[in-house]
């Protein structure tokens, strides 16, 4: 049966459909002897062999889903251009795996890594909007109003933020914790956010990703999804 030329890539653990739509546009694909560029190209898995980069492919049978409590200091990418620790120095399975979403440099706590290209396009679509929770320790503390103004959308480098949730769990001192749910996931988001409203984020974690939490987990440990957080994931 035949499929899309991302489809499978993604399937067999190589990266997630968009990032394999990107590879096959670079022209590092080839279809049997063929080097393929067009995204609409279909194979027959059971008739073609694919090469990236001249490294034959195959579907990754052994699926994987992990959850990782990533430190401070740590790029969430697979491979980083400054050579920088990234995640996968962290986690250490044969799979070739990749983070759903990223935390930017500066943040830690929950990153969900797979090799599944299915399960990746559930989580990040933008239809889905997936409930992401943080723990945040911010420079003052927000009024009714600033918070109002967090909560209904910000303009962020000409973008709408979708509603967001918004609570001052403990005040430290000048400073405050807070709780904050967004469904979205731009670049530096919350930080961008808070520091519309006057009140920039001293320390970032994420705690919870829909219903998979962080829980008590170290930084830098990770663990194999359970299997009805991977049930959820497949459900959504």
């Amino acid at each position: 049966m035949e499929e899309r030329l991302q489809k499978f890539m993604a399937r067999c653990g190589v990266a997630s459909r968009r990032k394999c739509e990107a590879i096959i546009t670079d022209g590092r694909v080839k279809v049997n002897d063929f080097v393929v560029t067009e995204l609409g190209h279909k194979i027959d898995p059971q008739e073609d062999s694919v090469y990236i980069d001249n490294k034959i492919i195959n579907i990754e049978e052994n699926k994987i889903y992990i959850a990782l409590n990533k430190p401070e200091g740590i790029v969430s990418t697979v491979k980083d251009e400054k050579e920088r620790k990234t995640i996968l120095d962290l986690v250490n399975v044969k799979e070739r795996i990749y983070p759903i979403g990223r935390l930017d440099y500066d943040t830690c706590g929950l990153i969900i890594l797979t090799n599944d290209g299915d399960i990746y396009n559930r989580v990040i679509h933008p239809r889905q909007a997936i409930n992401k929770v943080y723990m945040a320790i911010l420079e003052g503390c927000p009024t009714e109003d600033e918070i109002a103004k967090f909560c209904n959308g910000i303009d962020i480098d000409g973008y709408i933020t979708a509603q967001a949730d918004f609570e001052i769990t403990k005040r430290i001192g000048f400073n405050c914790r807070a709780t904050i749910t967004i469904h979205e996931g731009k670049n530096r988001q919350i930080r961008k956010m808070c520091d519309v409203i006057g009140h920039s984020v001293i320390a970032l974690k994420r705690i919870s990703v829909g219903n998979i939490s962080l829980g008590n987990m170290e930084k830098g440990s990770w663990r194999n999804l359970s299997e009805d957080e991977i049930k959820y994931l497949k459900n959504l």
